[in-house]
């Protein structure tokens, strides 16, 4: 059965204690932080991890689509993401391998994302010390995108990468999840759905969360 992590891109900020409350049947929340430069929208940052963090026990799966995310490894371990992922995109290899030698020495677990455009192969250097591989179904910077049908070649490949190397990593997906498609992308390897408007779009998003599990 699949992990469900809804994103709190499509929540209330306002309300945002309660809209955390209103999806705590899920197994992770996905946290979207966004700079304006690796992609063209600006979300939360450190200070709003961490006060997400003292209200909440659910496992934060942090999710930085920021540029050069290695300045900002200690400061998100510090504010208390359990995992964090970082774009394969955002730096040079060498800088992205100190990214994730940060998380690991934070005690963090470690994951690596991919927009559409990015190889499954790109996760080849880092594949044996990973945690989570995240593949994009989207380009990301905003919530509400429609699905891109062309990335499950994507997700089976990094599926197959993920059994070859190292079998306990997890494969998150991420854009346009769905009731429509869970199946299809758990099919195709994923072990972790986000979904931000599939769950908050919801009138019952612990039953919106309950019907994405089972139908992966």
């Amino acid at each position: 059965m699949v992990k469900i992590a809804p994103s709190i891109l499509s929540a209330d900020f306002c309300n945002l204690e309660a809209d955390i409350r209103r999806v705590s049947a899920a197994d992770w929340l996905h946290v979207d932080v966004m700079d304006g430069m690796f992609v063209p929208n600006i979300t939360i940052g450190v200070p709003v991890v961490a006060s997400i963090r003292k209200h909440t026990e659910m496992f934060l799966d942090v999710h930085l689509m920021v540029d050069k995310p290695a300045r900002y490894i200690d400061r998100f371990c510090k504010a208390g993401a359990d995992l964090l992922s970082v774009h394969l995109e955002a730096d040079h290899p060498a800088r992205i391998a100190d990214a994730l030698r940060a998380m690991g020495a934070n005690g963090v677990k470690r994951a690596v994302a991919l927009r559409p455009i990015t190889s499954a192969r790109a996760i080849l250097p880092y594949i044996e010390e990973l945690d989570m591989v995240l593949v994009m179904t989207v380009e990301p910077g905003f919530g509400g995108q429609k699905f891109m049908e062309s990335q499950l070649e994507t997700i089976r490949e990094v599926r197959a990468l993920i059994d070859r190397y190292n079998p306990s990593c997890e494969l998150e997906v991420d854009g346009g999840v769905g009731p429509a498609n869970a199946k299809t992308v758990a099919e195709a390897g994923a072990t972790v759905l986000v979904a931000g408007s599939a769950v908050y779009g919801a009138a019952d998003p612990a039953a919106a969360i309950a019907a994405l599990r089972n139908a992966g």
